[in-house]
């Protein structure tokens, strides 16, 4: 079967023509199966912040880079191959697969590309204009209970996500914070704040309260659909993100609200932590898209919540903890509860 052929078939439900380069540059090294590969998506003007993202994990990295399919794309290449040529770390730990059409912002079919040609057991679903303050491999390495939590399937684990109150602060990455109490120090002098605070939604359930006084993980009991923390998880097994999910808004918060109702709960590690590195937001482009994706999340939710309820009925999951989260979740949905006892 034709690898073109296969792909358009794994990425469907993307908007095409499209054509989907696996491992256009393959990383060196070999990545043990237990390490956890960041999943990200990059456009043109993120290579740089690749490359700063490569020299600072030193550990695997599935990047799935967008290419426009017009008069650029020539440049956009020879700005990736200068990029590539430049770092030994991205040529020893970053596998680069390119999506190549004209569709801009389809984040979430970029998501599951990064994730599709992750090789190992483990990734982190990761923007990459945050920056790693501290070294959360070695922390769950070092925790075993955490790390059976990683095993089971059934948990994701929370990195908290900040940014600088002043968007200038957050330009200079040097200058972040390494340790949870020199963030801690930020926090109480007002400089550093939960990433986007004006969104409380966003990462509110994390609970950052609870998390400046925490010493071990503890689970999210206070969950909501809008909810989109940057997330370590098991590859096999977990949801893929929904691809009709096109531009800015809901997209991020539809894929981890999928993960959510399959039964994996949130745990959120207590040290360590991430900073948002500044940068410009296409603020007209945001919220046009923002207002259709809000309606297809909407539906989204209902369908989701109908699917994973009938297919817990049928796997006989529906009495068990696994079901905890839809029947939770998706209660908060009108006619749920009398839809759902019709299936049984």
């Amino acid at each position: 079967m034709p690898e073109d052929f296969m792909l358009t078939k794994v990425f469907s439900d993307a908007m095409g023509p499209c054509k989907v380069i696996p491992y256009y540059f393959r990383a060196n090294e070999e990545a043990d199966s237990e390490e956890v590969t960041i999943a990200t998506l990059v456009t043109h003007n993120r290579l740089a912040v690749l490359s700063r993202l490569a020299t600072r994990y030193k550990g695997p990295i599935s990047a799935a880079i967008h290419i426009n399919d017009d008069e650029t794309r020539d440049m956009i290449l020879n700005d990736l191959h200068a990029m590539y040529e430049s770092n030994p770390d991205v040529q020893n730990h970053v596998d680069v697969h390119l999506i190549v059409d004209r569709f801009d912002r389809q984040f979430n079919m970029w998501r599951n590309v990064a994730k599709f040609f992750a090789r190992t057991e483990y990734l982190m679903m990761l923007d990459v204009d945050f920056h790693l303050c501290t070294d959360f491999r070695k922390s769950i390495r070092a925790n075993p209970r955490i790390m059976d939590k990683l095993r089971t399937g059934t948990a994701a684990l929370v990195v908290p996500a900040f940014e600088f109150i002043e968007q200038k602060d957050g330009q200079d990455w040097k200058t972040f914070p390494t340790d949870k109490q020199q963030l801690m120090d930020l926090v109480k002098a007002e400089k550093i704040d939960m990433f986007h605070r004006d969104w409380q939604r966003g990462h509110g359930s994390t609970n950052y309260t609870k998390w400046y006084e925490s010493g071990d993980e503890y689970v999210v009991t206070d969950y909501n659909y809008s909810y989109e923390p940057y997330i370590i998880y098991k590859k096999e097994g977990s949801p893929w993100c929904d691809e009709r999910f096109i531009g800015y808004g809901a997209n991020k918060a539809a894929c981890l609200y999928e993960i959510y109702l399959s039964g994996i709960d949130y745990w959120i590690l207590p040290d360590d932590f991430l900073i948002h590195q500044t940068h410009y937001y296409l603020e007209d482009t945001r919220k046009k898209e923002r207002k259709y994706n809000k309606k297809l999340y909407d539906n989204f939710r209902e369908e989701v919540c109908l699917r994973y309820s009938r297919m817990m009925i049928a796997s006989n999951l529906w009495s068990t903890s696994r079901a905890d989260n839809v029947k939770e979740e998706c209660s908060k949905i009108k006619g749920f509860k009398s839809a759902v006892g019709n299936l049984n």
